[in-house]
């Protein structure tokens, strides 16, 4: 069997169901997604793997995409009471974090290569060598860590796992808490206003 093959038996490929959720999740028109790799326990997406390159050319180098409103709620309260420094200062004098955490960032591209590979979109020397969050020397958006934590499973990316049980609180993966997260019965965004298609349309302007 395939990767492509496997990847839809496992329910990975986005429906356009789960297209419209991302969507009204975000407030905006979700783009250039490849997979679902991590779902709410009541099978609502938590987590979109977009394209390394957009479809309107723009290199995407944020390949899993935190899209739950709880978990995107959660991460942000994290970062704002400075969690964010604490584990930048523990990468500086912890070699094993650094290590794992090295490991994190180099599965991070191998995944996203592989991804570029199923969604046709090939080669990105843009953002070779390029991972997100930070990684592999700081830390910088645990929404990112947290996405990476959900969509690879435990192990392998540490600070995401530790942020991931950090957001315990506000989000389990045990419980759904879907309800009242977003309004299902509003229209799905249609008007993209995300920095990535600003910049697109300040070159062309």
């Amino acid at each position: 069997m395939s990767a492509t093959e496997s990847s839809a038996t496992d329910g990975r490929v986005p429906t356009q169901l789960d297209l419209d959720t991302l969507s009204r999740q975000l407030n905006r028109p979700v783009r250039d997604v490849v997979e679902i790799p991590a779902r709410c326990i009541c099978g609502n997406p938590l987590v979109a793997a977009t394209a390394p390159r957009l479809s309107n050319g723009i290199p995407f180098p944020t390949t899993y995409y935190l899209t739950h409103p709880v978990l995107t709620a959660a991460a942000s309260r994290l970062e704002a009471a400075g969690l964010m420094n604490e584990m930048t200062e523990r990468l500086a004098v912890d070699t094993e974090l650094a290590a794992a955490y090295q490991h994190a960032h180099e599965s991070y591209i191998a995944a996203r290569e592989a991804i570029g590979e199923r969604a046709g979109t090939g080669p990105v020397p843009e953002i070779a060598g390029i991972s997100a969050g930070g990684m592999p020397t700081r830390v910088k958006c645990l929404h990112v860590l947290i996405g990476h934590a959900l969509a690879a499973g435990p192990g392998i990316n540490p600070l995401g796992d530790e942020a991931l049980a950090a957001v315990a609180q506000w989000w389990t993966a045990e419980s759904c808490h879907c309800a009242g997260a977003w309004d299902n019965q509003a229209p799905v965004p249609n008007k993209d206003l995300s920095r990535h298609v600003k910049h697109l349309n300040q070159q062309n302007s």
